[in-house]
C-alpha cells in the first residue's frame, strides 16, 4: 500500500472512530467549519461543483454560483458527518432522521410481490435513507459499491453499510448484475446510485441541456426481472431531518429493442433526477465531471 493510500485510510478511520463520538451540535459545527475552509481554498472539487451548478442553474451570476458552491460544500460535509455518526445513532434517531413523500409506490410494489429498484442521484445522504429503510421499514436491500483504493478503505465502506443492514456487492467482477436480478425475482429490494457512468456501457441521456452518461443497470434489471423501477430524490432543509420523494414508476416501453427500451427508461430516470436536483441544487454532491462535453476525450474520465 502506498503512503498516500495509508494516509487516506487512516483519515477515514479517524473520522469513523472520532466524529461519531462527538455531540451532534459539535459535529454539525465541525462539518460546517471544514466545508467553509475547503470552499475558501477553491480546490478542483469546489471548482467542478461550481461548474456543474452553472449547468443546473443557467444564467446564474458568479455571485450566485459562489453561494451555491458554498452551500453545496456544507451539504456535502453534512453528508460525511452524518455518515461517520450513523453507526452510533439510536434506532429512534435513524427513524426520526428522514421523512419520505409518496412512499406508497415502494410499499405497494413490494406488497404485490414484485421486486423494486430504487434509483437515486448523489443527492443529500443516500446512506441515511438506506438506514431508514432497513430500520424504520424493516426492509433489507442489496446495493453495489465501487471498489475504492486502497482496498482497506473499500472494506471500511462495506463494513459500514453492512452494519446499517445493507447487502453490499462489489461493482467490479461481473457477478453483481446476476445477484441483483436474483434478489429482485425473489421479490426483494435493490437500491442503486445511478446518476454517473463513464464506462462504455453507459447510456447517453439529455441532462440539463447537454449530454451525459448514466448506468444502464436499473433499466436492464427492470426489463429482465419485471421489477418496479422507482426514481428517488433527497434533500436537506434547515432542520436535522432529511426529506425525500419516491417518484412514479418508470415503465418499460411496450415496443422497441432492448437497447431502445433501456435508452427511454434511463432518460426517464435522468428527467426525474433533474427535477429533484433543480429544486435543491446545493444538495447534489457532484464534484466530478459528468457531461460528455466536460470530459477529456482522450481519457474518458475526470
Amino acid at each position: 500500500m502506498s503512503t498516500q493510500d495509508r494516509l487516506t485510510d487512516a483519515l477515514y478511520g479517524l473520522g469513523w472512530s472520532t466524529v461519531k463520538k462527538l455531540p451532534e451540535p459539535v459535529a454539525v459545527r465541525l462539518g460546517r467549519t471544514i466545508a467553509d475552509l475547503a470552499w475558501k481554498q477553491r480546490g478542483k472539487g469546489v471548482q467542478r461543483l461550481e461548474s456543474n451548478y452553472a449547468r443546473v442553474v443557467p444564467g446564474a451570476s458568479p455571485e450566485r454560483l459562489a453561494e451555491l458552491s458554498r452551500a453545496g460544500m456544507r451539504s456535502y460535509l453534512r453528508y460525511w458527518m452524518e455518515s461517520f455518526r450513523l453507526p452510533a445513532w439510536s434506532k429512534e434517531r435513524i427513524e426520526g432522521g428522514f421523512v419520505a413523500k409518496d412512499l406508497h409506490y415502494l410499499t405497494e410494489g413490494l406488497a404485490a410481490g414484485k421486486g423494486v429498484i430504487l434509483a437515486l442521484p448523489h443527492l443529500a445522504n443516500w446512506d441515511l435513507a438506506g438506514a431508514w429503510v432497513t430500520t424504520k421499514l424493516g426492509i433489507p436491500f442489496t446495493t453495489v459499491a465501487e471498489r475504492l483504493k486502497p482496498e482497506t478503505l473499500y472494506d471500511r465502506f462495506v463494513a459500514y453499510r453492512e452494519g446499517l443492514g445493507m447487502e453490499v456487492l462489489p461493482h467490479s467482477g461481473g457477478t453483481a448484475f446476476g445477484t441483483l436480478a436474483r434478489r429482485l425475482r425473489d421479490g426483494g429490494l435493490v437500491c442503486l446510485v445511478a446518476d454517473r457512468d463513464l464506462s462504455a456501457s453507459g447510456v447517453e441521456v439529455g441532462f440539463f441541456g447537454d449530454t451525459a452518461r448514466m448506468p444502464a443497470g436499473p433499466a436492464l434489471l427492470a426489463q429482465q426481472t419485471g421489477a418496479l423501477l422507482l426514481p428517488v430524490t433527497l434533500w436537506y432543509d434547515d432542520s436535522p431531518v432529511m426529506r425525500g420523494c419516491v417518484h412514479p414508476p418508470v415503465e418499460v416501453p411496450e415496443s422497441g429493442t432492448r437497447a431502445e427500451k433501456t435508452s427511454v427508461m434511463t432518460q426517464a430516470l435522468a428527467d426525474a433526477f433533474a427535477s429533484g436536483i433543480a429544486d435543491h441544487p446545493e444538495d447534489w454532491h457532484m464534484l466530478q465531471r459528468l457531461w460528455l462535453a466536460d470530459l477529456d476525450p482522450a481519457k474518458g474520465s475526470s
